[in-house]
C-alpha cells in the first residue's frame, strides 16, 4: 500500500510555481546575449503581421511560402541597407586614417580661431586624441562585434518563420498565457502595435527625410561628401531635435573658422530652419497616424537602449521603454476597475418607507 504525498495540493502548486520561476530565471540568464534577437523578431513579426494575414487568410497562398517571402523581404528592406551603412562608415573611417590631411586641416582651423579669439590655440589637442582613441575603440568593438550580429540576425529569422508559419497559434498561446485579461491584453496588443509603427515606420521616414535635406543643404552650400553627412544625419535624426544639430552644427563652425561665412551662416539658418521643423512637422502627423512617442521618451529610451544594443538601441531603446509605459497604464487600468466600487455598494441610507436608490456617478 503507497503512502501519500507529504504535499498537500496547494503546497504542490507552489512548489511548482518555484521551480517554473527558478527555470525561468535560468533561461533569461542564458538568453541574455541574443535577447536583441528576441526583441527583433517580435518587432519584425508586428511589422509584417499584417501582410502574413493577408496572403495566408485572404489570397490562400501556403504558409511557409509567405513566410520565407516575407523574410527576403525584409531581409532586403531593412538588413542589407545597414550592411551598407556599415561598409560605408568603415570604409571612410579607414579613408580618414590613410588620408588624415583634411583633419589636420581643420584642426589647424578651429585652433587658429580659438587662438584669435579665445587665447587658446591648443584648443581641439586634446579633443583630438580623446576623440581618436573612441573612436578607434569603436571600430574595433564593431569589427569584432559583427560575428555576434550575424548570430542575431540568424536567431531573429529562425524564430520569425516558425511565429509566421503558426502566428494564431502563437497569438493565441500569447492570450493564454498573458497576466492581463482578455480584453486588456487585446488592448495591450493593439497599443504595442501602433508604437512599433510609430517608432519604426515613424521615426524612419523622419530620419530618412531629415538626412535628405541635409545632405541637399550640404550641397547647395557646398560643403563636401554631402551625401556621406546625410546618412549620418539620418542615425542621429532617431535622437529627437537632438540629432541633428550634432552634425549641421559643427559643420557651419568649421566652415565660419575657415572664413566661409555664407556657408557657416547659410547653412545654421537652413538647419534650425528646415531641417528641425521636418521633425516636429512629420511627427506630428505621424502621431495623429499611428500613435505619438514623447521626445523624452525617445532620448532616454536611446539612452537605455545603446549600451545595451549598439546602434540597434536607437530604435529598440524607445520601444522597451514604451512597452514598459503601456503595461502600467493598462495595471492602472486594472486596479482602478478594482478599487473603483460597485454600483450595488454605492446605496443611500434612507429611511424604511423611502424607496433604496443608487447615487448617481
Amino acid at each position: 500500500m503507497s503512502k501519500s504525498n507529504i504535499f498537500s495540493d496547494k503546497q504542490r502548486n507552489v512548489i511548482i510555481l518555484i521551480i517554473i520561476l527558478l527555470l525561468a530565471g535560468v533561461l533569461f540568464y542564458a538568453v541574455r546575449n541574443i535577447f536583441g534577437a528576441l526583441l527583433g523578431t517580435m518587432v519584425m513579426y508586428t511589422l509584417f503581421r499584417p501582410m502574413n494575414i493577408y496572403l495566408v487568410e485572404r489570397l490562400k497562398w501556403n504558409r511557409s511560402l509567405v513566410a520565407v517571402l516575407i523574410i527576403v523581404v525584409s531581409f532586403h528592406v531593412i538588413i542589407v541597407p545597414f550592411v551598407g551603412l556599415g561598409k560605408m562608415l568603415v570604409d571612410k573611417a579607414l579613408a580618414i586614417q590613410k588620408n588624415p590631411e583634411w583633419i589636420t586641416t581643420v584642426v589647424e582651423s578651429i585652433n587658429r580661431f580659438a587662438g584669435d579669439t579665445l587665447g587658446k590655440p591648443d584648443f581641439l589637442q586634446e579633443q583630438l586624441e580623446n576623440s581618436a582613441t573612441y573612436l578607434g575603440g569603436i571600430l574595433t568593438s564593431l569589427l569584432s562585434g559583427a560575428a555576434g550580429v550575424f548570430l542575431d540576425i540568424a536567431v531573429m529569422y529562425f524564430l520569425l518563420y516558425f511565429m509566421l508559419v503558426n502566428f494564431r497559434g502563437f497569438e493565441r498561446g500569447l492570450l493564454r498565457y498573458s497576466p492581463f485579461q482578455i480584453d486588456n491584453a487585446v488592448k495591450f496588443g493593439h497599443e504595442m502595435r501602433n508604437i512599433t509603427y510609430s517608432n519604426v515606420v515613424g521615426q524612419t521616414l523622419i530620419a530618412v527625410v531629415q538626412g535628405a535635406s541635409l545632405a541637399l543643404g550640404f550641397w547647395i552650400f557646398g560643403y563636401s561628401d554631402p551625401f556621406f553627412w546625410g546618412v549620418i544625419c539620418a542615425i542621429l535624426a532617431f535622437i529627437p531635435l537632438l540629432g541633428p544639430p550634432l552634425i549641421f552644427v559643427p559643420a557651419a563652425v568649421i566652415a565660419l573658422t575657415q572664413g566661409d561665412n555664407v556657408a557657416g551662416i547659410g547653412l545654421l539658418v537652413y538647419g534650425f530652419v528646415v531641417v528641425i521643423n521636418i521633425d516636429n512637422v512629420l511627427r506630428l502627423v505621424i502621431a495623429k497616424k499611428l500613435g505619438d512617442i514623447h521626445p523624452i521618451i525617445t532620448v532616454v529610451g536611446v539612452i537605455i537602449g545603446i549600451p545595451l544594443f549598439g546602434v540597434l538601441g536607437l530604435v529598440f531603446g524607445p520601444l522597451l521603454l514604451s512597452y514598459f509605459l503601456i503595461a502600467v497604464k493598462i495595471y492602472d487600468m486594472k486596479m482602478r476597475e478594482v478599487d473603483e466600487p460597485k454600483s450595488d455598494d454605492l446605496i443611500v441610507d434612507t429611511p424604511e418607507d423611502t424607496p433604496t436608490t443608487p447615487i448617481n456617478t
